[in-house]
């Protein structure tokens, strides 16, 4: 059920996934009966200063359904018209449930300055990565290589059509980056890993003035090299989820081709299975990236 209601503070879940409305309220414009669509998770306040400037993806009062608030493992929820974005018939399913993630890979790729033209680095080639590696081809860079130490995601980073991949197992950060940029070196780089390590050759070897953008959850809070960032005049941006206009991109892109997202969806689990779903994405989270519940 979708409502229009700016003033409603009562919300029943929604997380990320396709969405057959069964019905909608008598104000609402974008949906009708029947429609597919999918949502934003994120609860702001809409007071907060982040909120007002329109940053509301940073909300000080943040919550997500599905981690903060609950999810929609449930047969009807209901969602405010104003994170509703309708899918195209011609986008399936499949496609629809990973709008969400898409859509961090484009805000990611627009937190940097312009790539067109530069060479680009994304550490970490899950699925996260993997999108933010593809909006970073679409967005108009030169040429990006994705590393990792898994082959499976590798090997999925190439399925993508990523132009060059990493396996830091096997061959150095510098080797690598020698290997594929030669004496143009990298000028955006993009930390979805998440790991210490993965931050430090970001900010030691890309191009002096360049961006360096943290997407990745650390564990431990971790610890920058100010030498570098000072010295090398680099640009540090924080990446946090994404808006609306991340959605209405990532929808466009999926449907246009121009992203490829089937590649990502290595498993899938009926409903009922749900907690399965959850212990097998902990058991093989090195050779699978993203796992659909069928409802």
């Amino acid at each position: 059920m979708c409502l229009n209601n700016k003033f409603n503070e009562e919300y029943i879940a929604i997380e990320n996934l396709k969405l057959l409305w069964e019905a909608v309220g008598s104000a609402v414009t974008k949906a009708k009966v029947g429609m597919q669509a999918t949502a934003r998770p994120q609860l702001v306040c809409g007071k907060c200063g982040p909120c007002l400037r329109g940053q509301y993806n940073a909300c000080q009062n943040l919550k997500v359904q599905g981690f903060q608030a609950p999810g929609v493992a449930q047969d009807y929820f209901v969602v405010e018209e104003d994170r509703l974005v309708v899918i195209p018939d011609t986008m399936s399913l499949d496609q629809g449930a990973m709008v969400e993630p898409a859509s961090v890979g484009a805000h990611a790729t627009g937190r940097a300055n312009d790539l067109t033209g530069k060479n680009v680095v994304v550490s970490g080639a899950g699925t996260i990565g993997n999108m933010i590696a593809q909006f970073a081809k679409a967005r108009g860079a030169k040429k990006v290589l994705i590393t990792d130490l898994s082959e499976f995601r590798l090997a999925k980073a190439k399925e993508c059509g990523i132009d060059e991949v990493l396996n830091l197992r096997e061959t150095s950060f510098t080797e690598g980056i020698k290997k594929c940029f030669g004496e143009e070196g990298f000028q955006t780089g993009f930390e979805s890993a998440g790991v210490q390590a993965s931050l430090d050759v970001l900010i030691e070897n890309i191009e002096k003035g360049g961006d360096v953008v943290i997407v990745g959850v650390y564990s431990k809070n971790p610890v920058v090299n100010m030498y570098y960032v000072g010295e090398h005049e680099l640009n540090l941006f924080g990446s946090m989820m994404y808006r609306h206009e991340d959605y209405l991109l990532a929808v466009d892109m999926i449907s246009s081709g121009k992203v490829k997202a089937m590649p990502l969806l290595t498993d899938r689990f009926p409903f009922e299975k749900y907690l399965e779903a959850y212990q097998y994405i902990e058991k093989q989270g090195d050779k699978t990236l993203k796992v659909i519940i069928d409802l």
